[in-house]
């Protein structure tokens, strides 16, 4: 399973309006023996906050803790990130690249952003 970084935000940051939600499906995902990925591009997302209060350390070591595997940026995934973001207008980069990733792995892909989750279930 793909993680977005919303999905990543939401479990690390306990005031985050997803967080509960974020806790839940991601023990769900692990109940059901999924194994759980974060793009990259992603955990770079997630960690600016955490840069910011000097705490990058802390999120390192928390997403580790979870078993959460960081899926590096390959060609592959890049290039099927540029065709999708060719295709849709409205799709940032960011995200072009967490669903190439999901789409690369063949991985069902688990964000909180409406946006991505409708193109996702459109591709």
């Amino acid at each position: 399973m793909i993680l977005d970084a919303s999905v990543l935000i939401g479990l690390l940051d306990t005031a985050d309006a997803h967080h509960r939600a974020a806790v839940d499906d991601v023990e769900a995902a692990d109940h059901a023996g999924h194994a759980l990925h974060l793009p990259a591009s992603a955990y770079s997302e997630v960690l600016v906050a955490f840069a910011r209060a000097d705490r990058v350390s802390d999120a390192r070591n928390a997403i580790a803790n979870m078993g959460i595997s960081i899926t590096p940026l390959t060609a592959a995934i890049a290039g099927r990130a540029a065709r999708l973001r060719a295709d849709h207008d409205r799709l940032r980069l960011p995200d072009a690249l967490v669903l190439a990733t999901a789409q690369q792995m063949d991985a069902q892909l688990l964000t909180y952003d409406q946006q991505l989750a409708r193109i996702a279930n459109d591709s």
